[in-house]
């Protein structure tokens, strides 16, 4: 048990080293102020957020991009809310801006044609959108004022067809709001890394951008409109096969899009079955890898505690063990914290530590078994 303990730990070890690696070759993008070019679709669908509209639309309403070089597609995947009235009644209060253009803002209904609601919502706006690239977003959101800038920037000076940007939930002062940060800071320090080292294997629908020509080139979500969620990682694998060299991560302060956190534990254990339900599709080998030896990095944490507490294995080498772990993890989230502005959440690291392989494995192990409750509605396994 020892030797297996120890090799697990160093296939954990060199893991998580490459992506502290590979993070640091991703640079920093840096705006430069050079005159917008590329048009924009933004797409955003939603189901029931009436809550949270109201700052996703006070966001738009402060972005600098000009009017004329985007527009933004709503679709309502059958609220039973306010969200469309909320829309509306913004469209009807927002004021002409510069050069005497509005924002091209539209609500569309959902055509639901497969088993992903949200896959649906996103082909539905796609095949009405206008302009030659597309940014897919969440209606729970907020978006910062130089968002499109910074894609267009990006676009203009990399040659792009897909891009993954960044995302981190807003922070409030809870526990639970704590853990959801560590783990979403651990998640992004991952997906620039895999970037970093050339294998992309994450990205987050909630700022994702590709060209509307790629998209139809790939068949868009087809071969996995069978699985409800997966809109951004499996459309990436897609673009990763096709154009390995075309699909970039961007890694800019301006670019950051903030969400919010799970409010409650069940939800977000029924947002995590939700995630985790999806990886048996995966095609991406390597993401399978990463994800088998933090499975299994975690639940040989869980074992050898057990044991210890038995007097089966030596508590100096589960020690040492925990000690390898707590500082290569702790050193990936750090630098992810930094590029996220968002350090003072360390504070709370000792308690993510801790809890993260018991929740980690009980997600895990739960997906395999059940289906899942999301937005109203149960999606069997």
């Amino acid at each position: 048990m020892v030797l297996i303990s120890i090799i697990i730990t160093l296939l954990y070890l060199l893991l998580i080293g490459s992506f502290i690696f590979g993070f640091d070759k991703v640079s920093t993008f840096k705006l430069k102020s050079i005159e917008a070019k590329t048009t924009f679709s933004v797409i955003i669908p939603f189901r029931n957020e009436a809550e949270n509209l109201p700052n996703l639309l006070a966001s738009i309403d402060a972005l600098k991009y000009p009017n004329h070089l985007y527009e933004i597609i709503f679709i309502d995947d059958d609220s039973v809310d306010d969200s469309a009235e909320i829309i509306k009644v913004f469209l009807d209060t927002i004021p002409i801006k510069g050069k005497n253009y509005r924002t091209d803002i539209s609500i569309i209904k959902n055509e639901k044609t497969s088993n992903s609601p949200k896959k649906d919502a996103i082909t539905t706006a796609i095949k009405q959108a206008k302009h030659n690239w597309i940014i897919t977003t969440d209606a729970d959101c907020t978006l910062p004022k130089y968002w499109l800038d910074s894609f267009d920037e990006f676009i203009q000076t990399t040659n792009n067809k897909c891009i993954a940007a960044p995302v981190t939930y807003v922070y409030e002062n809870s526990l639970l709001n704590r853990f959801q940060l560590l783990d979403i800071l651990s998640l992004q320090g991952a997906t620039i890394a895999g970037f970093g080292i050339k294998k992309p294997f994450l990205c987050n629908g909630a700022n994702f951008a590709y060209q509307k020509a790629l998209f139809f080139e790939l068949n868009g979500f087809d071969g996995n409109n069978n699985i409800a969620s997966g809109d951004d990682i499996f459309l990436l694998e897609k673009a990763v096969k096709m154009y390995p060299k075309n699909v970039n991560y961007l890694k800019c302060e301006q670019a950051i899009v903030k969400t919010k956190a799970q409010p409650t534990w069940n939800t977000l254990k029924e947002q995590r079955i939700r995630w985790a339900a999806k990886t048996s599709a995966y095609n991406n080998g390597f993401g399978k890898l990463i994800g088998f030896v933090v499975l299994v990095m975690n639940a040989l944490i869980i074992s050898l505690l057990l044991l210890c507490i038995l007097s089966i294995f030596n508590i100096k080498i589960f020690i040492y063990i925990l000690i390898i772990k707590f500082n290569i993890d702790f050193y990936l989230i750090y630098k992810s914290a930094l590029f996220f502005n968002q350090k003072h959440i360390l504070r709370t690291y000792i308690f993510g530590f801790l809890i993260y392989p018991f929740f980690s494995f009980y997600i895990a192990v739960t997906s395999i078994f059940k289906g899942y409750k999301w937005k109203g509605r149960n999606f069997e396994k």
